[in-house]
Protein backbone atom coordinates (compact mmCIF):
# COMPACT_ATOMS: atom_id res chain seq x y z
CA UNK A 1 0.00 0.00 0.00
CA UNK A 2 2.56 2.54 0.81
CA UNK A 3 4.60 1.93 -2.55
CA UNK A 4 1.21 2.35 -4.17
CA UNK A 5 0.45 5.68 -2.33
CA UNK A 6 3.81 7.04 -3.28
CA UNK A 7 3.49 6.24 -6.64
CA UNK A 8 -0.22 7.42 -6.89
CA UNK A 9 1.04 10.80 -5.00
CA UNK A 10 4.32 11.25 -7.17
CA UNK A 11 1.72 10.66 -10.20
CA UNK A 12 -1.03 13.47 -9.59
CA UNK A 13 1.95 15.79 -8.03
CA UNK A 14 3.41 15.99 -10.77
CA UNK A 15 0.57 16.30 -13.54
CA UNK A 16 -0.96 19.26 -11.09
CA UNK A 17 2.26 20.76 -11.22
CA UNK A 18 2.72 20.41 -14.61
CA UNK A 19 -1.34 21.75 -15.29
CA UNK A 20 -0.41 24.32 -12.63
CA UNK A 21 2.75 25.71 -14.04
CA UNK A 22 1.28 26.10 -17.70
CA UNK A 23 -1.68 27.58 -16.74
CA UNK A 24 0.06 29.86 -14.50
CA UNK A 25 2.63 30.56 -17.33
CA UNK A 26 0.47 31.53 -19.39
CA UNK A 27 -2.29 33.57 -17.36
CA UNK A 28 0.07 35.22 -14.54
CA UNK A 29 3.53 35.63 -16.38
CA UNK A 30 2.73 36.39 -20.17
CA UNK A 31 0.01 38.65 -18.84
CA UNK A 32 2.31 40.59 -16.30
CA UNK A 33 5.06 40.61 -18.89
CA UNK A 34 2.98 42.25 -21.58
CA UNK A 35 2.76 45.31 -19.16
CA UNK A 36 6.26 46.52 -19.33
CA UNK A 37 6.96 49.35 -20.00
CA UNK A 38 10.15 48.88 -22.20
CA UNK A 39 8.93 46.38 -25.20
CA UNK A 40 12.16 44.73 -24.91
CA UNK A 41 11.53 43.25 -21.35
CA UNK A 42 8.35 42.05 -22.12
CA UNK A 43 10.04 39.01 -24.16
CA UNK A 44 13.24 38.89 -22.17
CA UNK A 45 11.48 38.77 -18.49
CA UNK A 46 9.29 36.45 -19.45
CA UNK A 47 12.11 33.98 -21.44
CA UNK A 48 13.24 34.24 -17.65
CA UNK A 49 10.51 33.44 -15.96
CA UNK A 50 9.92 30.14 -18.26
CA UNK A 51 13.55 29.45 -18.05
CA UNK A 52 12.91 29.68 -14.32
CA UNK A 53 10.23 26.84 -14.05
CA UNK A 54 11.90 24.57 -16.60
CA UNK A 55 13.50 22.75 -13.75
CA UNK A 56 10.57 22.29 -11.74
CA UNK A 57 8.72 21.29 -15.26
CA UNK A 58 11.35 18.66 -15.69
CA UNK A 59 11.33 17.33 -12.04
CA UNK A 60 7.59 17.38 -12.22
CA UNK A 61 7.49 15.47 -15.54
CA UNK A 62 9.86 13.11 -13.61
CA UNK A 63 7.54 12.36 -10.88
CA UNK A 64 4.63 12.39 -12.76
CA UNK A 65 5.96 9.34 -15.12
CA UNK A 66 7.94 7.59 -12.55
CA UNK A 67 4.60 7.73 -10.46
CA UNK A 68 2.97 6.59 -13.30
CA UNK A 69 5.21 3.53 -14.00
CA UNK A 70 5.10 2.93 -9.99
CA UNK A 71 1.20 2.39 -10.57
CA UNK A 72 1.43 0.78 -13.78
CA UNK A 73 3.78 -1.99 -12.40
CA UNK A 74 1.70 -2.04 -9.09
CA UNK A 75 -1.69 -2.81 -10.96
CA UNK A 76 -0.85 -4.94 -14.13
CA UNK A 77 -3.26 -7.56 -13.41
CA UNK A 78 -6.18 -4.89 -13.38
CA UNK A 79 -4.25 -2.98 -16.41
CA UNK A 80 -4.51 -6.15 -18.42
CA UNK A 81 -7.58 -7.14 -16.88
CA UNK A 82 -10.41 -4.79 -16.21
CA UNK A 83 -12.25 -3.88 -18.67
CA UNK A 84 -11.12 0.17 -20.49
CA UNK A 85 -8.27 0.12 -17.79
CA UNK A 86 -5.87 -0.94 -20.42
CA UNK A 87 -7.07 1.38 -22.61
CA UNK A 88 -7.06 4.48 -20.77
CA UNK A 89 -4.06 3.68 -19.54
CA UNK A 90 -2.79 3.24 -23.34
CA UNK A 91 -4.75 6.88 -24.53
CA UNK A 92 -3.49 8.61 -20.90
CA UNK A 93 0.61 7.32 -21.85
CA UNK A 94 0.51 8.71 -25.51
CA UNK A 95 -1.08 11.68 -24.53
CA UNK A 96 1.19 12.33 -21.70
CA UNK A 97 4.40 11.85 -24.04
CA UNK A 98 3.10 14.19 -26.83
CA UNK A 99 1.76 17.25 -24.05
CA UNK A 100 5.31 16.46 -23.04
CA UNK A 101 7.24 17.03 -26.60
CA UNK A 102 4.71 19.76 -27.10
CA UNK A 103 6.24 21.31 -24.00
CA UNK A 104 9.89 20.48 -24.75
CA UNK A 105 8.94 22.30 -28.07
CA UNK A 106 7.62 25.35 -26.15
CA UNK A 107 10.81 25.86 -24.46
CA UNK A 108 12.84 25.78 -27.82
CA UNK A 109 10.80 28.33 -28.56
CA UNK A 110 10.56 30.25 -25.75
CA UNK A 111 14.27 29.99 -25.87
CA UNK A 112 14.32 31.47 -29.35
CA UNK A 113 12.07 34.48 -27.80
CA UNK A 114 14.57 35.20 -25.14
CA UNK A 115 17.34 35.73 -27.42
CA UNK A 116 15.36 37.70 -29.92
CA UNK A 117 14.20 40.10 -27.04
CA UNK A 118 16.30 42.96 -28.25
CA UNK A 119 13.76 43.64 -31.12
CA UNK A 120 10.71 44.42 -28.27
CA UNK A 121 7.16 42.88 -28.78
CA UNK A 122 3.77 43.50 -28.13
CA UNK A 123 4.02 40.95 -25.00
CA UNK A 124 5.17 37.14 -24.40
CA UNK A 125 3.66 35.62 -27.36
CA UNK A 126 2.70 38.92 -29.46
CA UNK A 127 5.12 40.28 -31.90
CA UNK A 128 5.29 44.18 -32.91
CA UNK A 129 4.80 45.52 -36.35
CA UNK A 130 8.20 44.91 -38.17
CA UNK A 131 8.99 41.91 -36.00
CA UNK A 132 11.68 39.71 -37.59
CA UNK A 133 9.43 36.36 -39.56
CA UNK A 134 11.64 34.42 -36.92
CA UNK A 135 10.58 36.01 -33.53
CA UNK A 136 7.01 36.52 -35.14
CA UNK A 137 6.74 32.66 -36.26
CA UNK A 138 8.19 31.94 -32.59
CA UNK A 139 5.46 34.38 -30.70
CA UNK A 140 2.95 32.76 -32.76
CA UNK A 141 3.30 29.34 -32.06
CA UNK A 142 3.97 30.10 -28.70
CA UNK A 143 0.97 31.97 -28.51
CA UNK A 144 -0.97 28.56 -29.55
CA UNK A 145 1.09 26.28 -27.25
CA UNK A 146 0.34 28.62 -23.96
CA UNK A 147 -3.63 27.21 -24.43
CA UNK A 148 -2.73 23.56 -25.77
CA UNK A 149 -0.90 23.14 -23.07
CA UNK A 150 -2.99 23.16 -20.09
CA UNK A 151 -5.79 21.82 -21.96
CA UNK A 152 -3.57 18.64 -22.63
CA UNK A 153 -1.96 18.05 -19.10
CA UNK A 154 -5.65 18.81 -17.94
CA UNK A 155 -6.60 16.11 -19.32
CA UNK A 156 -3.71 13.90 -18.13
CA UNK A 157 -5.35 14.82 -14.72
CA UNK A 158 -9.14 13.91 -15.25
CA UNK A 159 -7.72 10.77 -17.32
CA UNK A 160 -5.97 10.30 -14.14
CA UNK A 161 -9.05 11.11 -11.74
CA UNK A 162 -11.11 8.54 -14.19
CA UNK A 163 -8.06 5.74 -13.14
CA UNK A 164 -8.92 6.31 -9.54
CA UNK A 165 -12.43 5.70 -10.00
CA UNK A 166 -11.77 2.88 -11.81
CA UNK A 167 -10.30 1.65 -8.86
CA UNK A 168 -12.75 1.67 -6.64
CA UNK A 169 -13.47 -2.09 -4.81
CA UNK A 170 -16.78 -2.48 -6.72
CA UNK A 171 -15.35 -1.92 -10.17
CA UNK A 172 -12.38 -3.70 -9.57
CA UNK A 173 -14.72 -6.86 -8.50
CA UNK A 174 -16.76 -6.61 -11.58
CA UNK A 175 -13.69 -6.18 -13.38
CA UNK A 176 -15.21 -3.32 -15.44
CA UNK A 177 -15.80 0.28 -15.61
CA UNK A 178 -19.16 1.43 -16.39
Amino acid sequence: MAGNLLARSAHDLGAAAWFGGTLMGAVGLNGATAKAKDPKERTRLSSLGWGMWTPVQVAAFAAHAAGGVGLIIGNKGRVAAQDTVGSNTLWKSIITVVGMALSLYSGILGKKVGELADEGSQGATEPRPGASDELTKAQSQLKMLQWVLPIISGIVVVMGAKQGEMQRPENVKKGLFK
